[in-house]
């Protein structure tokens, strides 16, 4: 089935042209476009929506504001020509944050990511459906890092993957790269198991960041993450608990 989409930004030019990239992309279906975020409310109010197109800068309502009102989400991609609002908005879960203005190759690798989540969620789940399945123990959400001389709180939901390299560690989040000196392991006994695993000497990785499975390593978004023999065994385990087909 066609993802049906919902474009929402007050700027007719923005519209068109995300109409016309939805246009060319057989997968998706374009259920309307609308000016506002009232509009916005009664389609979503009257039918299922799969992928939402959202302005952040918008009279009356923003989209951050609006998307924080909406009790059932559908996957979003957040559209706008201004990037101070990147943390923000991946606080709020969604899928990407595109930059006016927006190229057709940018936005065919975002659908596609969102694409990914869509039609196969069960694979592997967001984090707030993997901390329903924690045990009584409540895990922090976030941790501290050291990045020279400060201390950076790190959210759990935005880490991708974190590389060790002997005595540093750099974290890669959705947003920024951070680089701490302390050893990987000692980071690893911070991290939920739950929501991370080691699958390599030098890599952690988070594991509802996990696009694809091809037999000695994973795809994080553009990055292929080895799996070592050391901890293959555990990694495939988890494979087979939760079903996943490996590419």
């Amino acid at each position: 089935m066609p993802i049906r989409c919902l474009i929402v930004d007050d700027e007719p030019l923005a519209r068109g042209l995300l109409t016309e990239y939805i246009a060319k992309l057989d997968f998706l279906e374009l259920v309307g476009a609308c000016p506002n975020p009232l509009q916005a409310m009664e389609y979503l109010d009257k039918q299922a929506i799969d992928l939402l197109f959202l302005d952040i800068q918008m009279p009356e309502l923003t989209g951050i504001s609006f998307l924080k009102t909406l009790e059932r989400k559908p996957c979003v991609i957040l559209t706008t020509a201004y990037s101070q609002y990147a943390l923000e908005s991946y606080e709020l879960d969604v899928m990407d944050y595109l930059l006016k203005p927006i190229t057709f190759e940018r936005f065919v690798k975002s659908v596609n990511k969102a694409k990914g989540r869509i039609q196969a969620p069960q694979i592997f789940p967001k984090e707030s459906a993997i901390q329903e399945n924690l045990p009584e123990k409540n895990y922090p959400s976030f941790v501290f890092i050291k990045d020279g001389t400060k201390m950076v709180k790190v959210n759990l939901s935005e880490i991708k993957y974190i590389e060790g390299l002997k005595d540093y560690v750099i974290i890669y989040t959705q947003n920024q790269k951070i680089t701490s000196l302390q050893r990987l392991k000692v980071l690893e006994d911070q991290l939920p198991s739950q929501l991370f695993m080691r699958i390599h000497h030098s890599f952690i990785i988070a594991l509802s960041e996990i696009e694809v499975v091809h037999k000695t390593e994973v795809k994080i978004g553009e990055n292929w993450i080895p799996i070592s023999d050391s901890y293959k065994k555990d990694f495939k385990d988890y494979i087979d608990r939760n079903n996943i087909q490996q590419a």
